[in-house]
């Protein structure tokens, strides 16, 4: 699934008439660099969250033969943020026994990484988690906590915020979310949240209660949030250097 559906209020004026999803980095919409990105990786079935300028990202979809993949809509009224977005969407993942089974990834449209998705979902199945987070060392405003196992255990607010810790831990590591992870389908029935709300909120009750949300360390690997306009810029320099390829 792709996060897509927001409204992209640190990219105005770019956003004033057009979704987040089809601003273009490297004359690439930020949805078809993550759409073939997932497609590199195997992925064929794709569900997009749409709410800010929606008809525009279904009819970009249709005149680009949805790149070649299956792609369902999953409309939000209002805005639901990443857990009750994902919520919304249930049934996609749902809808067969199959499929109920099989992890799956969530993806930000607005994330722009060479993470090995491979590497990850090995990772995730390898331990059994209800969900894997894409993390890495680096500064950012907000941090999720993990125990010396590698398991959730809180958050922190910038470098000097005081730790909010959801489960003890001996020492707790200060890490990045790269906003790419894949989770169980079992994640639906345990999301008691309704309405708008964060997923990070909801892997912190989870975690407080025992569920096993873990952390995947991807240090080694490009990420840049494209975000706010002068990602943008930066972004298209890394792709003219070559740091990384688009697929």
């Amino acid at each position: 699934m792709i996060l897509a559906a927001g409204l992209g209020t640190r990219l105005r004026p770019l956003t004033d008439d057009r979704p987040k999803a089809l601003v273009t980095v490297a004359g690439r919409t930020l949805l078809e660099i993550a759409l073939l990105r997932l497609r590199a990786f195997g992925v064929r079935d794709v569900v997009v969250n749409v709410h800010h300028h929606a008809v525009m990202i279904v009819e970009y979809l249709k005149a680009n033969s949805n790149f070649g993949m299956n792609i369902e809509i999953s409309r939000e009224e209002e805005l639901l943020d990443t857990g009750g977005g994902l919520k919304n969407a249930a049934s996609f993942f749902l809808d067969s026994a199959a499929s109920a089974q099989e992890p799956f990834l969530l993806h930000n449209v607005d994330v722009l990484s060479n993470l090995d998705l491979a590497r990850l979902a090995a990772f995730h199945t390898e331990h059994a988690a209800l969900a894997t987070l894409a993390v890495q060392d680096r500064a950012t405003l907000r941090y999720l906590l993990f125990d010396e196992s590698g398991r959730l255990c809180g958050r922190r607010a910038g470098l000097s915020g005081e730790p909010e810790l959801v489960r003890p831990a001996r020492q707790a590591q200060a890490l990045a979310f790269s906003g790419i992870h894949v989770l169980s389908p079992l994640i639906f029935e345990k999301m008691r949240e309704q309405g708008a709300f964060s997923i990070v909120d909801a892997y912190l009750r989870l975690a407080a209660q025992g569920e096993k949300i873990v952390a995947f360390r991807a240090d080694d690997c490009y990420w840049r949030d494209l975000g706010r306009p002068e990602s943008l810029v930066q972004a298209a320099r890394d792709l003219a250097k070559g740091k990384l390829s688009m697929g």
